[in-house]
């Protein structure tokens, strides 16, 4: 019997196809990077120390670096240094896991207790570096292909077959798979035949010391926004499945509706160009002149923390119209910051948003609902306040301390579940 240590020391997390490092809302970089960072600070804390392994995108980007004590980010050479779209990655896995490997190796055996890889490609990854240490892998899908097929916007590409099969292969592999939501589990369970009794549900969480509430007059100020404006924000990757043209769209028709309030409304879009919206950089911009509503749209770039925290705050209302989310962090963060969220009635937005509570879960996408929605947070301020104040108090219910020392809890687990399977002899 392999002796199994109950308490993880070190967690080797596989990011393949972005890097922590990177601004979320530009590329590929989105929740699951914001998900990898504050959970890997936070399990530093508890004193577990996380390297996290991610493709080198640069020549001048050093081997390790720190983000802080406990936590370190190796980059590995697998292909040009330049950011590859996922399509081309997969042919990038065995030079990427060759320099996992080449890394456990430059010390003693044993050196790290479990591996937590996040997407499809880090699964792959992920499974054999687990055959070949002999240690648990534990897998985070964060979107799966199944699901988005489901779900494709009209102008969207289906996921392929490959990553479809590849998926399937990370989940019959896996010792845990965790999940973001209940519905995600069933997701697993229903579309992939997970077993049931390895898919545990460990909730995201949101940085309640950036995102919290603040002075909207103040945010409104250093943003230049006006202090009487309607504001109507979209925060993430530009990309048919996030449909921020569902917002545009909306939007006009709240204009067609009542011209008077094109001189307050401001509809501020702050984000990227992601996956198949590389395609059309400036479709937002296209989407914009084409309804006639260039004078109210606000094409923003991916913005740091504590400035998103203030587009949070000037906002009336986030709007998060995706044809698909396994959770939706954006969500999160404008309500910690006092902002409610009217959102799509789809994946984890129906765990992150309390419909009549925090915010608005809304079916289907047709822009005339949507405009429904959001006229009635420009014109009932008081029902808006309510679920401001409601808001805050779902975003509260969560925080990446507790997503840390659960995945701790998960890690444990998975270790002392591999030390009780027998080993063949002379294995």
């Amino acid at each position: 019997m392999r002796r199994g240590r109950r308490r993880v020391s070190r967690v080797a997390t596989i990011s393949m196809h972005t890097s922590p490092l990177d601004q979320p809302g530009t590329g590929d970089a989105g929740g699951m990077n914001v998900y990898v960072v504050e959970v890997a600070k936070r399990l530093a804390g508890l004193g577990v120390e996380v390297e996290i392994f991610t493709r080198q995108t640069a020549r001048d980007l050093p081997p390790v670096a720190e983000i802080v004590p406990g936590v370190s980010v190796r980059h590995i050479t697998a292909g040009p240094y330049e950011e590859l779209d996922k399509g081309d990655l997969p042919g990038q896995l065995c030079g990427f896991l060759s320099g996992v490997l080449r890394t456990e190796a430059m010390y003693e055996p044993g050196r790290y207790d479990v591996i937590h890889s996040h997407y499809w490609l880090s699964g792959q990854v992920g499974w054999l570096a687990k055959e070949r240490w002999g240690v648990p892998l534990v897998h985070t899908m964060h979107t799966m292909a199944k699901v988005k097929n489901l779900l494709l916007a009209d102008d969207d590409n289906p996921e392929p077959q490959i990553r479809v099969a590849g998926e399937q292969q990370v989940v019959d592999i896996a010792d845990r798979l965790v999940a973001n939501t209940p519905t995600e589990a069933r997701e697993l369970v229903e579309l992939y035949g997970a077993a049931p009794g390895r898919v545990e549900v460990v909730s995201p969480g949101v940085n309640l010391t950036v995102f919290q509430p603040a002075s909207q007059s103040a945010a409104r100020h250093r943003l230049g926004l006006p202090d009487d404006a309607h504001v109507l924000l979209f925060v993430g990757r530009v990309q048919p499945l996030k449909a921020p043209d569902v917002l545009l769209r909306a939007a006009a028709l709240m204009l067609a509706e009542d011209p008077a309030l094109r001189s307050r409304l401001v509809v501020a879009c702050v984000g990227g160009p992601s996956g198949n919206g590389l395609a059309r950089p400036s479709y937002l911009t296209e989407v914009a002149a084409s309804l006639g509503i260039s004078d109210v749209v606000r094409i923003v770039p991916p913005a740091p923390q504590h400035e998103l925290a203030d587009w949070y705050r000037a906002a009336d209302v986030t709007v998060v119209p995706s044809h698909s989310e396994s959770f939706g962090l954006v969500a999160l963060e404008s309500q910690a910051c006092g902002t409610p969220v009217a959102a799509a009635s789809v994946g984890g937005l129906r765990t992150a948003v309390r419909d009549g509570v925090s915010g608005v879960l809304v079916e289907g996408h047709d822009p005339h609902d949507w405009a429904r929605v959001l006229s009635r947070f420009v014109h009932q301020p008081a029902w808006r306040d309510a679920l401001a104040a409601g808001a805050v108090t779902q975003a509260a219910s969560f925080g990446w301390s507790a997503t840390a020392s659960r995945l701790a809890d998960v890690y444990a687990r998975a270790m002392t579940h591999l030390s009780e399977v027998p080993v063949a002899a002379g294995s």
